[in-house]
């Protein structure tokens, strides 16, 4: 196997580098590796493999000679700038909302179909973290019975809005325990000592962005116009890993053990239900860990052929930056 020439736009954030790490653990074939990010950024250095690397800025000229691009740095910049890299022969990566429903590119979770990867015309979409985190945990059950419906619940932590949310709750938790001022700058509201609806704006539908993430990103994902979803996301005073609250209904009757073992057999998923010492999958488990966790098994008795399960999932990594290396592998390996 060859090395590559990778670029990486938004090295300096939050899944920006957690990108960096992942790579380097993965040991991923880097020949030449190149960061990039805004003004505000460039001329700081980074380190890769025990190399100090400058960050440059961010231009129509960035993608010269590079093959695969990370895109890291948010819908607007992927909007302006992965047409370029495409069209300077790189593939591109994208780890924002921007192509994800586009028809023409492939929408990827390896573990469930990273056959769909050979059918991109030069971009590659991985989807919202909570989408990963959730089909990632339907996908073993789905091997067991047809999936009717979906209702989920999210809890979802501050390292989804980025590295500045996560110092926001830092700054707000000290100053809250120290009876100071509070200051909100990234959320609309308090999040420290707090919890709220998804900061995404409400569609006339009455689903916030996120919500309807979750719901249209799930059925391309599972090549399933017909499943019922229904999704309430909610942000948490957690630095990083989300939680979900899924309740899946099926066509045909499944039982908690049959989950359970689909659970142990299937790749990228753990299973953590310890019912005797009342121990589930928890933020503080799943955080820096490349599963996703499961648990919290149980029939739903209030109808028939539904089961409850309750997972969580590290969003910088699986949720992100793991997931878009994964994708950089199944393609190099093709």
């Amino acid at each position: 196997m060859r090395d590559y020439n990778v670029g990486i736009v938004g090295a300096t954030g939050a899944v920006g580098a957690e990108v960096i790490k992942v790579l380097e653990k993965r040991n991923f074939p880097v020949k030449n590796i190149k960061f990039l990010a805004s003004s505000r950024s460039a001329g700081k250095y980074l380190k890769f493999k025990e190399e100090n690397i400058l960050v440059e800025e961010l231009n129509e000229n960035s993608f010269k000679g590079v093959e695969i691009a990370f895109f890291a740095a948010g819908l607007d910049t992927s909007r302006q700038f992965a047409k370029t890299a495409v069209s300077s022969g790189a593939i591109v990566i994208d780890k924002s909302s921007a192509f994800r429903m586009k028809e023409d590119v492939p929408l990827i979770v390896p573990e469930i179909n990273k056959d769909k990867i050979s059918e991109h015309k030069g971009i590659i979409a991985s989807p919202n973290c909570a989408t990963i985190i959730l089909v990632m945990a339907i996908y073993p059950l789905c091997k067991l019975s047809k999936i009717k419906r979906l209702i989920v619940s999210t809890y979802q932590s501050t390292s989804g809005a980025g590295a500045k949310a996560m110092e926001e709750l830092l700054v707000q938790t000290k100053a809250y325990l120290n009876d100071e001022k509070i200051v909100k700058e990234v959320f609309p509201h308090q999040i420290a000592f707090n919890l709220f609806s998804h900061n995404t704006r409400i569609y006339e539908n009455g689903y916030n962005d996120e919500e309807n993430k979750i719901i249209e990103e799930t059925k391309k994902i599972m090549d399933d116009s017909d499943i019922k979803i229904s999704a309430t996301c909610i942000r948490v005073p957690i630095l990083r890993s989300h939680c979900e609250s899924i309740n899946v209904e099926f066509e045909n009757k499944t039982t908690v053990d049959q989950i359970r073992e689909s659970i142990r057999n299937s790749k990228g998923v753990k299973l953590v239900d310890d019912r005797e010492n009342n121990y589930f999958p928890m933020p503080i488990d799943s955080s820096l860990k490349d599963e996703i966790l499961i648990g919290r098994i149980r029939e739903d008795i209030s109808r028939e052929n539904c089961v409850e399960i309750f997972v969580s999932g590290d969003q910088l990594l699986k949720g992100a930056a793991l997931n878009a290396v994964q994708i950089a592998e199944e393609l190099i390996e093709k």
